[in-house]
């Protein structure tokens, strides 16, 4: 499970932070996730959603 969309699959993005002087480092992007209460399967469950996902209303969230 971990830093991951249950809905999209997005997962953290990986790449290099890179200072003034153009000093290279590996560093990560992690994606923009909030637990929901939703409706999954015909069942109320818990997901980890990121908020793309929300505001597209690809979630139907439980009452």
């Amino acid at each position: 499970m971990g830093m991951s969309c249950d809905i999209c699959g997005k997962r953290p993005g990986r790449g290099h932070k890179i200072s003034h002087s153009h000093r290279v480092s590996k560093r990560k992007w992690h994606p923009n996730l909030r637990r929901v209460h939703a409706i999954v399967d015909g069942t109320p469950r818990h997901i980890r959603v990121c908020t793309r996902c929300l505001r597209s209303g690809r979630v139907l969230k439980a009452a």
